[in-house]
């Protein structure tokens, strides 16, 4: 049997976006986050970031700051038993360079769907843009469209 994910944005949907989040005291895990990924993951849902971190390629941060906002998030997510399968994250922008990995491209739900052995057509991609919610519909992946900065709280109804 296949598994079944839900997919997040980051920005927004995980921590409060400020624009180019990427220092560690900017980074503030949204209320509620941990219940809701606690319920969906007693759900049986995989939890698979994917997130475009365009700041690196407009040389605004580096890589090695957006790996430890998420060694950070990990280590609070583990605090609490919640177990990410990956974080995938595009270090482009098409301003720079052209690549395909970058939302509403998807590459990276792709590479999950794959990776993980999911069903798309029993998977959710929470994201506070229509391009998160393009990307997972791309590949049969069920778009759920947020505010940014909301609690998940307010779309756990439209996940069975």
């Amino acid at each position: 049997m296949k598994n079944k994910a839900v997919f997040l944005d980051r920005d927004g949907v995980i921590n409060v976006e400020r624009g180019y989040t990427h220092r560690l005291e900017d980074f503030v895990i949204l209320p509620n986050l941990i219940e809701v990924l606690q319920l969906l993951q007693q759900k049986g849902y995989l939890l698979i970031i994917v997130s475009n971190q365009s700041g690196i390629a407009k040389e605004l941060y580096t890589q090695v700051e957006v790996e430890i906002l998420h060694k950070y998030l990990l280590e609070e997510l583990t605090k609490n038993n919640i177990q990410l399968s990956e974080i995938y994250y595009c270090v482009h922008h098409s301003d720079v360079g052209r690549c395909i990995c970058r939302k509403p491209d998807s590459l990276f739900v792709e590479k999950g769907l794959a990776r993980f052995d999911i069903d798309p057509s029993k998977s959710y991609f929470i994201g506070d843009k229509e391009r998160d919610v393009e990307a997972g519909e791309k590949v049969g992946v069920k778009g759920i469209l947020i505010e940014a900065n909301v609690s998940l709280k307010t779309i756990l109804d439209q996940i069975d």
